[in-house]
């Protein structure tokens, strides 16, 4: 995965000028409750609250940095170990990821490393369709994740398909769109202008196939730091 690699290379050369590579420096990530994480908002319909996926929490120096994932549990490990060890699978991307954006928070290279709470996914929402109808205009986009209050707000305005991993997604209606799975990606992705991407996919080891050379806009928090560090377009409206 050429990414993972291009991208675990620049983390190591981005600590060795910090000279944090000799640090005896530990981060703990940590599973996060659904409320812990958007606290009871009033939509009950994101993957946390079904329980498939959780946000794993690293901390560093005081800063905060957060990745989706299905494989959770705990870590602890120097700077070195994070960004040397092999990414082989979604609990090791998913340290490696946190752990990369508590360290780009830390050194104020990134911004909004945390996810929103509350209302604000609604929020961002529709500060996402502004963003993309005032840069883009006019598009057809496929949205890669099931984020509903996107779907919801994208829908109306825009010709939209939607794609995810999860089954219980995968040939339903949510919001007048019918959700497809990875069978039709690379179909959706042709037939698309513009690409709405989870940060997720630097976790589950899907990027790749979505860097077509179309426009790709990754939203949340998980691809913080990567987007930082490769350039990525980002949006995330309301994440501190």
């Amino acid at each position: 995965m050429e990414s993972y690699t291009t991208l675990q290379n620049k983390a190591h050369e981005l600590c060795a000028r910090e000279g944090l590579l000799d640090e005896s420096i530990m981060i703990t990530a940590r599973k996060l409750t659904p409320e812990e994480a958007i606290v009871n908002p009033e939509d009950r319909d994101f993957p946390l609250h079904k329980g498939n996926e959780r946000l794993m929490q690293a901390e560093f120096r005081g800063a905060r940095g957060q990745a989706f994932t299905d494989m959770f549990g705990n870590f602890e490990g120097s700077l070195k170990d994070i960004f040397s060890m092999p990414l082989e699978n979604n609990f090791r991307r998913a340290v490696f990821v946190a752990g990369l954006n508590a360290l780009m928070r830390s050194l104020g290279r990134t911004q909004g490393t945390v996810h929103c709470r509350d209302e604000e996914p609604k929020t961002c929402a529709g500060a996402l369709v502004t963003y993309i109808r005032n840069k883009y205009g006019d598009v057809k986009i496929t949205q890669a994740g099931f984020q509903p209050r996107m779907i919801q707000a994208l829908a109306p305005v825009f010709s939209l398909r939607v794609l995810d991993l999860d089954p219980d997604n995968i040939g339903t209606e949510k919001f007048g769109i019918t959700v497809e799975g990875p069978d039709r990606a690379a179909e959706a992705i042709a037939w698309a202008d513009v690409l709405l991407v989870t940060g997720t996919v630097l976790v589950n080891g899907t990027i790749d196939s979505f860097l077509t050379g179309k426009p790709v806009i990754f939203y949340g928090t998980t691809i913080a730091g990567a987007a930082a560090l490769m350039g990525f377009e980002r949006f995330c409206d309301q994440s501190t």
